[in-house]
Order: C-alpha cells, then sequence, then structure tokens
C-alpha cells in the first residue's frame, strides 16, 4: 500500500484554504476579502442545495412577478437573490450591491459597511430549471473609492478594475471558479464534506478551438463579421474539419465549456438587439475577467470588452469570449468590414 499516495487523498486544498493562502501574500490584508468570499461561498452552498430540491419543494413555479429585464420570475430566482443579498450584507464587508433581479443598486447600512462593491446574477439561465440544464450563479467584485460616501458612480467602473469575478455552476456537479487576478482556479463540491474541493487548478483555455457556440436562431439578424465567422466555421476554406456547434442557452455552463475544452462563445449585437442581449456589469465583465485571466480574449465587436464603461448599471452588451485565436479572428473580420 502506498501510504505517500493516500497522503495525498487527504490533502484536500479547499477553498477556504486557497483564499487563505492567497491572503498570506498580502501582509497587510485583515481578512476582509477572506470574509467576503466565504460568504459568497455559502450563498452557492445554499442556491446549490435549493436546485438540487427545487422539484420536491415545488420552487419550479412562477413566483408571479417580473424581473427589471422583463423576464417572468422563478421562484428560485426570488429565493437565491435573497440569498446572497442577505450574505453580502451580513458579512460587513460591502457597501453596494447590484443584481439583475432588483431594479436599484442596493446601499448597504453604515453600521455593516465594508469597502466591497459586488455585482452579481444570482441565477443565470433560470429559464432552463425546468428541464434540468445546469444553471448558475455570477459575480464580479470592485473596491469602492470612499466606504462611507458610496455612490453609484462607484460601481459604474469598466471592468479592468474589477479586483475578482466568478461563477459557480449547479449542474451534475456544482462547480465554482474563480480569479482574484492570479489565474482562474476551479472548485467542486464534495457533499460528503460540504466543502469545494480545488479540482480545477490554473484553468487556461486552448489557445484554438474546435467549438463555436451562438443562438443561431437569430442567424437572419446577425451583421456581417458574425456570418462570416460562422459560416467559416461551418464550411471552412482552409481544409481543416468543420467545428462542432454547442450551445446550452445558460451563459454559466456556455463559458465552463469554453474554458475547459477552448472555441468560442458569443452573443452578438444583431437587428433585434443592437445593443447586445447580456448585461454588462453581472455577466459580461466577469466572465471577460475570467476569460482574459486564463489566457484568453473578450471582444465586443469593436473593442476590449473589459476596456467598457457602463452608463448605467442594467446595461447591456455584445460579447464575444474565447480562445485568443478565435477572438483574433473575429477582430480581423470586424476590421476588413470596416475598411470596406
Amino acid at each position: 500500500m502506498d501510504h505517500a499516495i493516500d497522503t495525498n487523498r487527504t490533502d484536500l486544498m479547499t477553498i477556504t484554504r486557497f483564499v487563505l493562502n492567497e491572503q498570506s501574500k498580502y501582509p497587510e490584508s485583515r481578512g476582509d476579502f477572506t470574509i467576503l468570499i466565504s460568504n459568497i461561498v455559502l450563498g452557492c452552498k445554499f442556491v446549490c442545495s435549493a436546485v438540487n430540491k427545487a422539484g420536491l419543494a415545488k420552487l419550479i413555479g412562477l413566483a408571479g412577478e417580473t424581473n427589471v429585464q422583463g423576464e417572468e420570475q422563478k421562484k428560485l430566482d426570488v429565493l437565491s437573490n435573497e440569498v446572497f443579498v442577505k450574505a453580502l450584507v451580513s458579512s460587513g464587508r460591502t457597501c453596494l450591491l447590484v443584481s439583475e433581479e432588483l431594479e436599484e443598486a442596493i446601499f448597504v447600512p453604515p453600521s455593516q459597511h465594508g469597502k466591497y462593491i459586488v455585482v452579481f446574477d444570482p441565477l443565470d439561465g433560470s429559464s432552463n430549471i425546468d428541464c434540468g440544464v445546469s444553471i448558475g450563479t455570477i459575480f464580479g467584485i470592485y473596491m469602492v473609492k470612499d466606504k462611507d460616501n458610496a455612490s453609484l458612480d462607484d460601481v459604474l467602473q469598466p471592468g479592468n478594475k474589477m479586483l475578482a469575478a466568478g461563477y459557480c455552476m449547479y449542474g451534475s456537479s456544482c462547480t465554482f471558479v474563480i480569479s482574484t487576478g492570479n489565474g482562474v482556479n476551479g472548485f467542486t463540491l464534495d457533499p460528503s464534506l460540504g466543502e469545494f474541493i480545488l479540482t480545477h487548478p490554473d484553468i487556461k483555455v486552448p489557445r484554438k478551438g474546435k467549438i463555436y457556440s451562438v443562438n443561431e436562431g437569430n442567424a437572419k439578424n446577425w451583421d456581417e463579421p458574425t456570418t462570416k465567422y460562422v459560416e467559416n466555421c461551418k464550411f471552412p476554406q482552409d481544409g481543416s474539419p468543420p467545428k462542432s456547434l454547442r450551445y446550452i442557452g445558460s451563459m454559466v455552463a456556455d463559458i465552463h465549456r469554453t474554458l475547459l475544452y477552448g472555441g468560442m462563445f458569443m452573443y452578438p449585437a444583431d437587428i433585434k438587439s443592437p445593443n447586445g442581449k447580456l448585461r454588462l456589469l453581472y455577466e459580461v465583465f466577469p466572465m471577460s475577467y475570467l476569460m482574459e485571466q486564463a489566457g484568453g480574449q473578450a471582444f465586443t465587436g469593436k473593442e476590449r470588452a473589459l476596456d467598457l464603461v457602463p452608463s448605467h448599471i442594467h446595461e447591456r452588451s455584445p460579447v464575444f469570449l474565447g480562445s485568443y485565436e478565435e477572438i483574433e479572428h473575429i477582430k480581423d473580420l470586424y476590421a476588413s468590414c470596416q475598411a470596406n
């Protein structure tokens, strides 16, 4: 029996240990960021449990309200939003919260003030709940300039100012992916321990990919560069095999696959949605941050996604996310179309 191997199996890198290790690299740190991440992780565990029990608990049906995006809210949407708002406020480390489910930003009471701003989509892809497709939570973290005088301007920062971003995917397993600016790491929830264990250290997206991911139902409304890119995926001119189409319709699941296998996920602007469909602050920015940290790129069709400056909290944007060379290809197509 190899005791050394057994020792390695018991030497588990939990997310708590991982974040504490990161904290130890900054001697001046007081642990505020660690506490904030711990509360986000707790919220994810709670939502994961609720998602797993949704059918049994009759949480799946519509809650009878409509959110700010005009989408009918599911009960799980409402529950997830409440869970994260309470977890973030009670951490005592936040001053301003922006949720996809709430029309207005939440200003944390002064007695529970902290220095961080959290933007989040508590349950992305919730229209897929009924059919058991993977759904998830997306979040991004900013630092406020003055925690005693937080304003909306503090959250309307470009994505390149983010301190950290991540998502939690609730599917066949519960996976938590995070970057604090030093690469991307993935953790999987071990239900028997109730802990997220490091299973995907230092995720790097392949430089090229064999998969493209887009809602082709919108093809008739696309611009020329997007149409050309997808046409080339299906009918390559260089003799290479065609790419595979994979589109789940749940951003967290589509991005997770793209991070691991490479390729491109896109939700372009079109005639129907000239400003794109995905929300900038809590969908495009966090996922773009993760993609860049993993060695990929994020592009809007005009510029680097993380350089956009939002003008309001629920602003939308087109986005192309994925392998470095795939994004270079779409950039070239846009550049040649503009030149003509």
